[in-house]
């Protein structure tokens, strides 16, 4: 029986739209985002180097700690808030029900 998570993506200030996804998968938020028509390029393919999937983790459960090839690669992005997370680096698992995300702008 596979479990399902909600994510919820911020549209707009007071504006969010619900994902819900399988968390038996191994798939990453990006790849869930990417199949809910978000416009993510992801042109490393989810490997970290290029930071085009840049989410700001607003509120829900609280996330493994970011690897350092995350962190390195979200200190050379133009703008990086303590929220920030690369959406390919998160694999969706049952405790994730309810995360808040925001897509970062990628011109900035």
């Amino acid at each position: 029986m596979t479990e399902d998570v909600r994510v919820y993506v911020e549209e707009a200030p007071g504006q969010r739209r619900e994902i819900q996804a399988p968390t038996d998968m191994g798939l990453s938020l990006m790849e869930v985002m990417k199949a809910d028509g978000y416009d993510i390029q992801a042109t490393c393919g989810g490997m970290a180097l290029c930071g085009t999937c840049h989410v700001e983790v607003l509120a829900g459960p609280e996330l493994p700690d970011p690897s350092d090839d995350e962190l390195a690669m979200l200190e050379s992005l133009p703008v990086m808030t303590q929220g920030s997370r690369l959406s390919c680096q998160i694999r969706l698992h049952p405790r994730m029900d309810g995360l808040v995300v925001r897509l970062m702008p990628q011109d900035a």
